[in-house]
């Protein structure tokens, strides 16, 4: 196959995006779609060489999976071997038993499927994770595997039944897709079944270019390469997080890939642009650059806390390419070479690498994260979020705690988890047990159309004033998020990334529900959010050192600027809503502490641990008497 400038100029347009939306500017939003463009060009560089060798009769697997391994491990257990020393020292006990999970799985071509199921893409713990990028690596990796196979079982049935059985691939990858991003957002986001159209994007374009040609009209091939870079970048600026991906969003920046990979020949104005040396420079190293990124600001950021600068983050930017050349020039290079390392060498070191890397996982995993390097001197067992969380919570049908007879229940988002749990062991002396309806990230809706929140909303509301047995309802909710957005990682800003008119709606669907319970009869606690951390709580303790101290969180000041819009509007709840405030639980009048004396009134940067919601539990049937 002849050499493409073009390509690695391509590469370097899907590479620095990445790098700059995980490093949080906002320009790049849709930095993400980054991955997708590396999707279809995988797609169609490797169709490319193995269509051509299985023409002429020379495609070996043994050899393929030899480029491969030549191409992908060096760099990446380079990268690996990196971030032991880092880890070990930044990383508190859970993050560092995280971190060795994600060893295994990267060595074993599974971290999609680790980081599935774990948290979200986009969730802000996600940027602590050094070794998340991987999951892209693991999504390519089982497409190596499947699809030369496929093709050497496919390819005398002959080009019209391959690209049939490949077509219907495709249609039901990407409705999978669509789906799925509504409906298993996780799972759609991270898997190769959901994932696979993408590289069968590039795929169609490698067998069309192979038996088709290019196409031959210049002023198409202007028009189409330019539209396909103005795809591309339109993804990069305009989507977000709140995108469903990969839906069939994703075919912009795909369908953008295509087009330049199919027209961007010799004399159009996208070629010249993408075969400037700059840009194939960055190309060149886009694998090792793609590589050193995360793992730069992830460790940063365990580091420091979180309270990376801008000038900070640009550093690190600059400082991944950096490393990235250092990796390409002595080790990338020098494993591809077959002269130099042989073939048995290269399947000898990756053997050994992949063992080496499992078993440091494994150690890290199983002593859970080697707790004993640090000092606890608080009830460590205290740093724990409800037994039940998994089972109850999310759900559209609700658990029953305890007791012979329920009359209480909970009512909200993920705040409400632990403090239904501690409740309910209270309640449980009593003889009377609680609901639990929580739903994770579901702000208070009943007029806004966000589908599953506003029907999980509606069902559970209607299902409590229908129950004539409870009589009780406890309503929790982080609502500094969705009336200002997230903090972590922003403190001591103050984020402010909503509307006024988006706040006011949150407020007054807040003021129905309470309405409409007490309209029902109902005795309504409303529970007025826990001050956040600017950090999780084992990594403030982890850095603070002495644990035999408070652990300390954030300024009182800043807390009732952050959660001054509730504050200034309590008095338009209705009279018979019983208010609870806890903050004298967790501030003075100059700081807000992640702990007491005894033990962790958190388990993360702002839920409360099933300590600390015990003494809010306390709070509230404080006012039921």
């Amino acid at each position: 196959m002849n050499y493409r400038a073009e390509i690695d100029g391509l590469r370097a347009l899907a590479v620095l995006p990445v790098i700059l939306f995980h490093a949080g500017f906002e320009w790049f939003s849709g930095g993400f779609v980054g991955v997708d463009v590396f999707f279809v060009i995988s797609g169609y560089l490797i169709t490319n060489i193995i269509i051509s060798e299985m023409a002429n009769g020379t495609f070996n697997i043994v050899s393929f999976y030899e480029r491969r391994a030549r191409r992908i491990l060096p760099a990446l257990f380079f990268v690996m071997l990196f971030c032991l020393p880092f880890a070990w020292l930044w990383l508190t006990p859970s993050d560092l038993e995280d971190f060795g999970s994600s060893l295994i799985a990267v060595s074993t071509f599974s971290s999609n499927i680790l980081f599935w199921l774990g948290a979200g893409y986009f969730d802000t713990s996600t940027e602590l994770k050094p070794l998340l990028h991987t999951w892209s690596l693991a999504v390519e990796e089982q497409y190596y595997i499947l699809f030369p196979v496929f093709l050497m079982l496919t390819w005398k049935l002959g080009l019209k039944w391959v690209l049939t059985i490949l077509s219907l691939t495709f249609v039901m990858s990407l409705g999978a897709a669509q789906w799925g991003a509504f409906n298993k957002p996780g799972f759609t986001f991270y898997m190769l079944p959901t994932r696979s159209w993408e590289l069968l994007v590039g795929v169609f374009v490698a067998f069309y270019v192979k038996h088709r040609g290019t196409i031959r009209i210049h002023a198409v091939n202007q028009l189409l390469s330019v539209l396909g870079i103005g795809m591309v970048i339109y993804s990069i600026v305009v989507f977000d997080e709140d995108i469903p991906f990969p839906s069939f969003y994703a075919l912009v920046p795909t369908m953008g890939t295509a087009f330049i990979i199919l027209s961007a020949v010799p004399n159009t104005t996208v070629q010249k642009v993408l075969s400037l040396p700059p840009i194939v420079g960055v190309g060149l190293i886009s694998y090792s650059a793609y590589l050193w990124h995360q793992p730069l600001l992830a460790f940063a950021r365990h580091r420091l806390l979180g309270s990376t600068s801008e000038v900070l983050l640009i550093a690190l930017c600059i400082a991944s390419l950096f490393m990235a050349y250092t990796s390409w020039r002595w080790v990338e290079k020098p494993f591809r070479d077959k002269n130099r390392i042989s073939r048995r060498k290269i399947f000898s070191l990756s053997l050994i690498g992949i063992v080496f890397f499992s078993l440091m996982g494994w150690l890290a995993h199983f002593a859970s994260g080697f707790s004993d390097r640090i000092e606890n001197k608080l009830d460590f067992e205290t740093l724990s979020s409800s037994p039940l969380r998994d089972k109850c919570h999310s759900k559209f049908e609700p658990c029953e705690y305890l007791g012979d007879s329920i009359e209480w229940a909970s009512f909200g988002d993920s705040h409400t988890v632990e403090l239904s749990y501690a409740l309910a062991k209270l309640l449980d002396k009593q003889g009377v047990g609680i609901e639990h309806n929580s739903y994770s990230r579901c702000k208070p809706t009943l007029s806004d159309n966000v589908g599953l929140c506003l029907k999980w909303t509606n069902e559970t509301l209607e299902r409590l004033k229908q129950n004539i047995q409870i009589k009780n309802v406890v309503i929790s909710y982080r609502l500094t998020l969705y009336l200002f957005g997230e903090s972590l990682g922003h403190y001591p800003a103050l984020p402010d990334i909503k509307s006024e008119s988006e706040r006011d709606e949150i407020w007054n669907d807040l003021l129905k529900i309470f309405q409409s319970l007490i309209d029902a009869d109902k005795t309504v606690y409303f529970v007025i959010q826990p001050p956040e951390l600017p950090m999780y709580i084992e990594k403030i303790a982890f850095w603070q050192g002495n644990s035999s101290q408070k652990v300390k969180g954030v300024r009182r000041a800043w807390w009732d600027k952050r959660n001054s819009y509730v504050y200034d509007r309590l008095d338009e709840i209705p009279e018979d809503v019983r208010i609870i405030d806890p903050i004298g639980i967790f501030c003075d009048s100059e700081l807000c502490d992640g702990s007491d004396l005894n033990g962790y009134l958190y388990f993360d940067d702002d839920h409360v641990s099933v300590y600390g919601a015990s003494k809010i539990a306390r709070m509230i049937l404080s006012k039921a008497k």
